[in-house]
């Protein structure tokens, strides 16, 4: 299968008896040796004419791709009528239409039969696994009253009744504690000291749990939905924010219903509660509708804070259980959404669900989320999350941030942000892909937040649903080719298929870095600089390398900035993502063109890929380096990153090996979607009619382009920053923006 998503009909598990019943429809039938493209009228009859003649077959212009693809998304099954049609439009014969919607289809069902395939023997595995812990609590039972072997044999009669009289006391301690806390509004232990959640017994019946909320019913009420808590304990998957967590457990449990109820109305409801965009994508939310038929789960809303809510659905190759199994595990989904989350921790699981489906799960979560650009504070939140399967094939995933009055940790621990119910509804198509209705509500301090970026999050283009859906179908364009016998791509001479998604672990590895730079993450440690000869709006910070083998040692300089760009998002993604016309804009070309060497496809999507670029300029002292560029393109926005690599370590990568040993320093563009800086809130100067901004409207006339570099300045991680070193990088965003306007004739 060629980059441009091509492919024939013959495959490596293909059915002999299909190719017979496909031939006598009068389907042409060619093998991968026939270069997967169909012949031209003209190489028909040329082969008719002279039957000694070998047929000559082209391959199909990027722009009939694009259009067969946009065209295939719409409609997989074209009539005789749109067939012609597109054979007009695109200067084909229709037979070649015709050919290439089969080949289409059948490449699409692979992949997904192969995905399917992955998805099916994990959860085989998850059965394995739960059937061998079965298997051993079988063989070691523990006696639920006292938490000791189960064979009283095993130890004497007055053992075992001490161990069941103190596990009577330890649980009614538990319950005055909890009862305590009732009133007191932090958990105590019978000296009046906090209880830390470590010393609560995983054996005995919590005070919100079997026994009732907070204590107060011993009747034998239990949890609604089946809600099973822990012991308590903190199951961080990276380091906390913070050390402790003191809370009261069943008012949890009440907000996190709450909130799946407010999740579930505000998916299911339309018109009036949502707006719909002109273009009919993503809706915004009313918020005086809102406010008539919700109440606020976690408290009024600060005075100083803005509020943005939208809704999109949209279809997904991924089965349901399969993404909530990534959005309950913090680490996963922070892969799924490398560009939106910089960190995420799970704080405490107050119940781990039923059965493999997480029915029921409820955690609480600390994450950081980010857009592309210094200009925008990073949003730090502590949350709920809760997942509930409702039916079969049916699951939500709700968040809710943590009203600071049930916090006793620091009621100001994240000032600049707080999520309303926010989430997505999943629901199974077939086995091959599910329905994604999401949903954003968030309110957050715009005070902090650069004029040049305000309307880019007033109107929800910042953090809003559509961001979220548009990023979640691109990953898993890309985990459906990670997961096939064979990843797409151009000018792959010299690299096997372990060595392809060795290359995308580390441009994968390069894009999570360049976001930290720019977006100044608590992932590394910045020292933001302040240098009289530095623009306002340009932010440079620093930090230093001393043991992550990943990166070059030494002192680290990262300088990043945001700025308008009247141009259409398209026209400048492929402006820097095209290696001919690199020599504008980048110093690495040395002035002359970059060829590309290998191009692995990401996507389906246009220019989703990671490509391998070499100058054809490059002298011979030169020679030894490449450099390493990764490049998409949604709804949500549009990546341009690259990074200088060494042939050496690329040749290691090629061929499979381990890229977690590849230094490399990234730096690039994030392209965002331009909201015009006269739109004021989405409402007009003129009138104050309300106007939602659409990408493809007239309001947005250009986009935002955000600049990043990350440069080592000294090789000795002690060494001291230099002045000249600030001005030199401040001198090459300067540079690098003006020859991207000159390039695009923006004046």
């Amino acid at each position: 299968m060629d980059g441009h998503g091509e492919m024939g009909l013959i495959g490596e598990n293909f059915d002999p008896g299909f190719v017979g019943r496909m031939k006598e429809d009068g389907y042409e039938i060619r093998s991968e040796s026939d270069n997967f493209d169909v012949a031209s009228g003209d190489d028909q009859d040329a082969a008719a004419d002279g039957p000694s003649k070998k047929k000559k077959y082209h391959r199909h212009t990027p722009r009939q791709i694009q259009e067969l693809e946009s065209f295939f998304k719409e409609c997989p099954h074209p009539d005789e009528k749109q067939r012609m049609e597109l054979s007009r439009r695109l200067g084909l014969e229709g037979k070649q239409i015709k050919f290439w919607f089969q080949n289409r289809r059948t490449q699409m069902k692979t992949q997904l039969e192969r995905h399917e395939n992955v998805i099916l023997r994990q959860e085989n595995d998850k059965l394995r696994a739960e059937n061998d812990l079965l298997k051993q609590a079988m063989t070691t039972p523990i006696c639920n009253s006292c938490g000791g072997p189960a064979v009283p044999g095993e130890i004497s009669y007055e053992q075992h009744q001490l161990r069941i009289e103190n596990a009577r006391l330890k649980d009614e301690l538990t319950r005055i504690c909890a009862l305590t806390n009732k009133f007191l509004g932090r958990p105590l232990s019978s000296s009046g000291s906090p209880i830390p959640p470590h010393s609560l017994n995983s054996n005995l019946e919590l005070a919100v749990g079997r026994n009732g909320f907070g204590g107060l019913n011993n009747a034998g009420t239990s949890l609604p939905m089946g809600f099973e808590f822990g012991d308590g304990s903190m199951m961080p998957i990276v380091k906390p924010m913070v050390n402790e967590m003191q809370y009261d457990r069943s008012a949890f449990v009440d907000v996190a219903l709450s909130a799946m109820d407010e999740l579930i109305k505000m998916a299911q409801m339309d018109n009036p509660l949502w707006i719909k965009g002109l273009g009919g994508g993503m809706e915004s939310l009313n918020v005086e509708e809102y406010k008539r038929n919700f109440s606020s789960c976690i408290g009024l809303k600060p005075s100083s804070y803005a509020t943005e809510a939208t809704k999109a659905t949209g279809l997904v190759y991924l089965r349901g259980l399969a993404l909530v199994e990534a959005l309950m595990d913090a680490n996963r989904w922070v892969e799924m959404f490398p560009c939106m989350i910089s960190r995420a921790a799970t704080i405490d699981v107050l119940s781990s669900g039923t059965g493999v489906t997480r029915d029921n799960e409820l955690q609480v979560m600390d994450a950081e989320f980010q857009v592309l650009s210094p200009l925008v504070p990073v949003r730090q939140v502590r949350f709920i999350r809760f997942c509930k399967q409702h039916s079969e094939g049916v699951w939500a995933v709700v968040d809710v941030s943590i009203d600071p009055s049930q916090d006793a940790t620091d009621t100001q621990m994240f000032p600049n942000c707080r999520r309303l119910p926010s989430g997505c509804v999943i629901q199974d198509v077939d086995t091959k892909c599910s329905k994604i209705t999401w949903v954003e509500h968030s309110e957050y301090d715009d005070s902090a937040v650069h004029h040049l970026l305000q309307p880019l999050l007033s109107s929800g283009f910042g953090f809003g649903a559509h961001r979220w859906l548009a990023t979640l179908q691109r990953q898993c364009d890309c985990m459906a080719i990670l997961m096939s016998q064979d990843i797409p791509g151009e000018n792959n001479t010299g690299i096997t298929p372990a060595g392809r998604k060795s290359m995308i672990k580390l441009a994968q590895r390069m894009t999570y870095n360049f976001c930290a730079g720019v977006c100044a993450s608590s992932i590394h440690k910045w020292d933001k600089l302040s240098v009289g000869n530095v623009g306002e709006d340009v932010r440079v910070m620093t930090r230093k390398n001393i043991n992550d083998p990943g990166e070059p040692h030494g002192v680290v300089l990262s300088a990043a900035t945001s700025v308008w760009m009247p141009v259409t998002q398209e026209r400048l993604f492929d402006f820097l993502r095209d290696e001919r016309m690199r020599s504008e804009w980048d110093i690495l070309s040395n002035g002359g063109p970059m060829q590309e060497m290998v191009h692995v496809a990401k996507g389906m999507g246009h220019g989703n890929c990671v490509s391998l670029l070499r100058g054809s300029a490059i002298n011979a002292n030169e020679n030894n380096m490449l450099i390493l560029q990764e490049t998409w393109s949604d709804a949500s926005g549009a990546l341009v990153v690259y990074a200088p690599v060494d042939i050496s370590s690329m040749s290691v990568v090629m061929n499979g090996g381990d890229s977690a040993y590849v230094a490399l320093l990234p730096s690039g563009f994030a392209i965002l979607p331009g909201i015009s800086p006269s739109y004021h809130g989405g409402r007009s100067e003129s009138n104050g009619a309300l106007v939602k901004p659409e990408i493809d409207g007239s309001i947005v006339s250009g986009c935002l382009l955000t600049v990043g570099f990350q440069i080592l300045v000294n090789n000795v991680p002690t060494a001291k920053l230099t002045v000249e070193s600030v001005e030199t990088v401040n001198n090459l965003i300067s540079c690098t923006i003006q020859k991207i306007k000159a390039a695009l004739t923006v004046t």
